[in-house]
C-alpha cells in the first residue's frame, strides 16, 4: 500500500485537482483506491460525486480509536471506465472545521490520529487530500503518510512556498521512525505563457529531479471536476485525453514504475497543445512584442547590441517574467 499526502500550505494550486487526477489514473489501472478528504472545504468529496455522505472522516478522527476509519468509508459516485473501479472515500464536511482546535487540547496524540485511524487499510492507494494550510489536519495527513507530494503553480508566490513546505515535511520525517519520503513535486495549470515557462525553469532549476511531469493548463480538468467526473472518464472532450495520459505519466513518476510515451514529453513545457489552453486564462501582458522590451532583452558585445528576433532571448533562454510597459493614449481632439 502506497499512501501520499497531498500537501502545500497555499490555497489555489489546484491540490484537490491534482488529488482526483491520479485517483482517475490509479482507478482506471485496476487499483484499489482510497480518497481521504482533510480539507473541510470538502471539494475531493464532491469531486468523487459523493454530496450527503452518511459519515465524515471527522468521527474517525474523533473516535482516537485504532482502524475506526474503515467504518466512515463511502464509496465515490464515478462511473467506472472500462476495467477501471470507483475508490472509497473517506469524506469530509464544513464540521471539520471545528476539529483542528480540539486537536490542540490533546497532548498526546493531536499529530497522530488519522494514522491510528488508518489501521487494518489495504488499499493499493491512499491519497490524502490536505488543507491549504500547516495545521494539525495537514500535520495528521502527513503522519499519516508514506510519501508527500508537492503540489504548485508556476508563479512566483506559489513556488516561494514550496521551500517552506518541504522543510515542514522534513521536520515531521525526523519525529517518525520510519521518516517521511518526498513523491516529488508537481508543477500544476503550466500555460503556455514566458511568465510561466520561467517559474517552472526555476523550479526544475532548484529542485533539479524532485519535479515531477507538469499537469498542463486544460480546460478539460476544470470541467470534469465541476461534473464529478474522473478525467480519464470525460470520454471525447478535446484536451480530456491528454490530460489523462498526464496524470498516468505522473502517477507512474510517483510509484517508479516506466512512462508510457504520450504524444508529448513529460517534462517538456513548450510542447502544449494551443488547443487545449483556455485564451481567457492567459495573461496578454506576458505575450508583448513590444520592441522595447525586445532591445532591453538584447544582449550586448564590444560591436553594439545584438539582435534577437523575441524578447525571449536566444537559444529559448528567458532571463525573468515580461512586464508590459504602459502604452500613452492619444488625446482626444476637440
Amino acid at each position: 500500500m502506497v499512501r501520499i499526502a497531498v500537501v502545500n500550505q497555499k490555497g489555489g494550486v489546484g491540490k484537490t485537482t491534482v488529488a482526483l487526477g491520479l485517483a482517475s489514473a490509479a482507478c482506471a489501472a485496476g487499483q484499489r483506491v482510497l480518497v481521504i478528504d482533510l480539507d473541510p472545504q470538502a471539494n475531493a468529496t464532491t469531486g468523487l460525486g459523493v454530496w450527503e455522505p452518511p459519515s465524515t472522516v471527522d468521527r474517525a478522527l474523533e473516535a482516537d480509536q485504532p482502524g475506526v476509519l474503515a467504518s466512515v468509508l463511502t464509496l465515490g459516485a464515478w462511473v467506472a471506465e472500462g476495467e477501471g473501479t470507483a475508490p472509497d472515500v473517506a469524506a469530509s464536511s464544513p464540521a471539520l472545521a471545528q476539529r483542528e482546535p480540539q486537536l490542540a487540547n490533546d497532548p498526546i496524540g493531536a499529530q497522530d490520529r488519522l494514522q491510528v485511524a488508518m489501521e487494518g487499510v489495504d488499499h493499493d492507494l491512499v491519497i490524502i487530500d490536505c488543507p491549504p494550510s500547516l495545521g494539525l489536519l495537514t500535520v495528521n495527513g502527513l503522519f499519516a503518510a508514506d510519501q508527500a507530494l508537492v503540489v504548485t503553480e508556476p508563479g512566483a508566490w506559489a513556488s516561494d512556498g514550496v521551500e517552506q513546505i518541504l522543510r515542514t515535511v522534513s521536520r515531521i520525517g525526523a519525529r517518525r521512525p520510519e521518516g517521511l519520503g518526498i513523491a516529488g513535486i508537481v508543477v500544476n495549470r503550466l500555460g503556455r505563457t514566458r511568465d510561466a515557462r520561467y517559474w517552472y525553469e526555476q523550479l526544475v532549476e532548484t529542485y533539479g529531479e524532485q519535479v515531477l511531469p507538469p499537469v498542463r493548463l486544460r480546460a478539460a480538468i476544470p470541467e470534469a471536476a465541476a461534473q464529478s467526473l474522473p478525467i480519464h472518464g470525460l470520454g471525447a472532450r478535446a484536451g480530456a485525453a491528454d490530460a489523462a495520459a498526464e496524470f498516468d505519466a505522473l502517477l507512474a513518476a510517483i510509484l517508479g514504475e516506466p512512462v508510457v510515451e504520450s504524444g508529448e514529453p513529460a517534462g517538456d513545457p513548450g510542447a502544449i497543445d494551443p488547443g487545449a489552453i483556455d485564451p481567457g486564462a492567459i495573461d496578454p501582458g506576458t505575450l508583448t512584442d513590444e520592441p522595447s522590451l525586445v532591445a532591453a532583452a538584447a544582449p550586448s558585445t564590444a560591436n553594439g547590441p545584438v539582435a534577437v528576433s523575441h524578447p525571449i532571448g536566444q537559444n529559448g533562454a528567458f532571463d525573468g517574467p515580461v512586464r508590459p510597459t504602459a502604452v500613452a493614449q492619444p488625446t482626444p481632439e476637440g
